[in-house]
């Protein structure tokens, strides 16, 4: 990854979290409100990017949120899905114990 530090952000206007690297949208992972969670459902990072982390950063920053107000994630994008596997122990808890199943969690 460049010098540049890599800025981390919700963006409620476009129903997505954000990374930023010198200014520039270098991935996001967007979601759909609803009453008590976000539903993940599209998570995208720039190719030049791919294989520095930045997608798992950018869904690891968007859990705490959803943790820190208190809602539960639903995790349709495949990304999101596949990271809270593989921190069960971090990010389970932040799936309704109905939909774990569902979701193969």
């Amino acid at each position: 990854m460049e010098s540049a530090t890599l800025e981390l952000s919700d963006n409620p206007a476009r129903s997505r979290y954000e990374a930023h690297l010198g200014g520039k949208v270098v991935g996001f992972a967007k979601y759909r409100a609803l009453t008590g969670a976000l539903m993940f459902t599209h998570t995208e990072v720039d190719e030049a990017m791919g294989g520095q982390g930045v997608g798992s950063r950018l869904v690891r920053f968007a859990l705490e949120d959803v943790r820190s107000r208190g809602l539960y994630a639903i995790p349709l994008c495949p990304f999101v899905k596949a990271f809270i596997q593989r921190h069960r122990d971090e990010y389970l808890e932040l799936v309704n114990p109905p939909h774990r199943k569902m979701f193969g969690l």
